[in-house]
């Protein structure tokens, strides 16, 4: 590559840093500042869905990891996929020895606003691999004006297996509210032969049964 293709790349960038701002802090000129990158270090917490199944989290889904999290899933900011990647990393390893990664499945609607999938972007910024095994079933209403019980109605029968298979599975998912999409997940696999030993989220709301001390 020529000398004037590195210098158009080099400016490119710089457009693209002083047109982004924090989505922590709104600092203008950084996709990510110093102090709320320290804010996504990994604080790893465990909760349990409606059905039982235990998730682990690696951050807490309020204040700068949510708005992160947000950027990334509604303005297309992959970049920050790498920090937030590595969040979910030391969580993830810890529990995905000898199991099947498998990634809740993105709705076909999102995946055509995005283009990419975000539970899978975050598993390929851990180095690990994902496999996808659900598929959605049905289409579903927006989960995030619906409340624990319509969650869960809205979600029951909407995915499914692409293959029959045996073994452990740990379930990802980027951000989990209630654990009905979980719960639905793992019913799917476990019509499929699979054993669901638990879930790992990038980030959970306080709306679920806190077990850290349990």
């Amino acid at each position: 590559m020529t000398s004037d293709a590195w210098q158009r790349i080099s400016r490119d960038v710089l457009a693209l840093l002083l047109a982004s701002s924090c989505p922590g802090c709104d600092r203008v000129g950084t996709l990510l500042c110093d102090d709320c990158r320290m804010l996504l270090r990994s604080d790893p917490h465990r909760s349990r869905t409606p059905q039982g199944l235990l998730v682990h989290a690696a951050l807490r889904y309020e204040g700068v990891p949510a708005r992160t999290i947000r950027r990334l899933k509604e303005q297309g900011a992959t970049m920050l996929s790498w920090p937030l990647g590595a969040a979910l990393q030391s969580v993830l390893h810890a529990q995905a020895r000898e199991a099947l990664i498998v990634p809740v499945p993105t709705s076909r609607g999102a995946f055509r606003r995005r283009g990419y999938r975000v539970p899978e972007l975050l598993i390929r910024r851990t180095g690990l691999a994902s496999h996808r095994v659900l598929v959605p079933a049905r289409r579903t209403r927006d989960q995030r004006e619906l409340g624990r019980a319509a969650r869960a109605r809205n979600v029951a029968g909407s995915m499914r297996a692409r293959v029959h298979g045996r073994g452990a599975v740990v379930i990802v998912d980027d951000v989990v509210t209630t654990g009905a999409t979980l719960d639905e997940a793992a019913r799917a696999l476990r019509a499929a032969g699979f054993t669901p030993v638990c879930a790992v989220a990038l980030a959970a709301t306080p709306r679920l049964h806190d077990t850290a001390n349990s």
